[in-house]
């Protein structure tokens, strides 16, 4: 989904875990748009770089950005990258995140470690980036957030009970700072379903084939479909904030 060129035109995003999967499509998507991204990665420095020639290819601006959104000074140093080569902020995509697989009941799995990392990349890692996309939105007085969550947030059922507990936090934070920093800021969360083809989903086939089996819309998300919804939560829908879209295909209704 391309964006609206009024609504996108002169404008500067920052992505987490923007070079692969859902990221990666957003990412593409603003550029699209005519906005700059930078593309934050941790690890997969290879997958950012390529994202940011493609976003070059189509004319915007790019910039990589290498960062632990759980740790602080990354978070804080990424920012001032981006504001020292862009001048601003205007919109955030929280999409990074992290999970360990583990049965539920399992409970001596669930350790202060496992509890501590999902917790910093996934809701930490959130509010962190948040805190400082809003300090330079403030300045303008204007921003648009997107949380990434996922339906695990809602139902409980998800890779780990760190995993599930971490993104209903950030559908908290989500609404705290909807509320805290309206009307010139909008902060909303997108939760898909399982997506296919993805990293994520490699190896569950077997799973993925059950999950299909479950969803009223008879298959699974493609990331163009939460591209379409994180794209329309950013730049189309100026009267939407606080809200979580579920993408699943109606497999959760609430």
């Amino acid at each position: 989904m391309k964006p609206k060129t009024t609504d996108t035109e002169d404008r500067v995003a920052v992505v987490t875990g923007g070079g692969t999967g859902v990221g990666r499509g957003i990412s593409l998507a603003l550029a699209n748009g005519g906005v700059a991204v930078a593309v934050n990665y941790s690890r997969s420095k290879d997958d950012a770089e390529n994202t940011a020639a493609e976003i070059e290819r189509v004319g915007a601006r790019s910039l990589v950005v290498q960062a632990d959104v759980a740790k602080e000074v990354d978070v804080v140093r990424m920012f001032r990258e981006v504001e020292n080569a862009f001048g601003r902020v205007d919109f955030l995509v929280n999409n990074a995140g992290y999970t360990k697989y583990l049965d539920h009941r399992d409970i001596d799995a669930h350790t202060s470690e496992v509890w501590r990392r999902t917790l910093g990349v996934n809701l930490e890692g959130s509010f962190l980036c948040s805190r400082e996309a809003i300090r330079l939105m403030t300045r303008n007085r204007w921003g648009s957030i997107v949380n990434i969550v996922g339906t695990a947030g809602i139902t409980g059922l998800g890779s780990s009970i760190a995993y599930c507990a971490s993104k209903a936090g950030v559908l908290s934070v989500t609404r705290s700072l909807a509320l805290a920093f309206a009307p010139e800021i909008r902060v909303n969360a997108v939760s898909p379903g399982w997506i296919q083809d993805t990293r994520w989903s490699t190896g569950m086939e077997d799973a993925i084939e059950q999950a299909k089996r479950a969803t009223p819309m008879r298959r699974l998300a493609t990331i163009e479909d939460i591209v379409e919804t994180a794209i329309f939560l950013l730049t189309g829908s100026h009267f939407v904030t606080g809200q979580n879209i579920v993408v699943d295909g109606g497999r959760v209704v609430y």
